[in-house]
């Protein structure tokens, strides 16, 4: 896991916001499509193949900023 958050720590965070505010949240109207698809996981109607790949591809960038937020650990030794 230390590996994958040295790759994700060298992501500055204004790129991963930038995806957020794009890619997380498009299209805009008339609501984010990443909200519609958790609703539809919550209610539990979330089974189409696309609408599962579509929950992956608007929620990464969300995803990755979450990680990123995480601190290191220092090594141990």
């Amino acid at each position: 896991m230390s590996a994958l958050k040295r790759r994700l720590d060298a992501i500055p965070v204004i790129y991963l916001i930038l995806a957020c505010l794009t890619l997380g949240l498009a299209p805009f109207t008339p609501e984010p499509h990443v909200w519609d698809k958790l609703r539809m996981l919550a209610g539990g109607t979330l089974t189409r193949p696309i609408d599962i790949f579509d929950l992956a591809l608007h929620g990464l960038p969300w995803l990755l900023l979450a990680l990123r937020q995480i601190p290191s650990r220092p090594a141990r030794g």
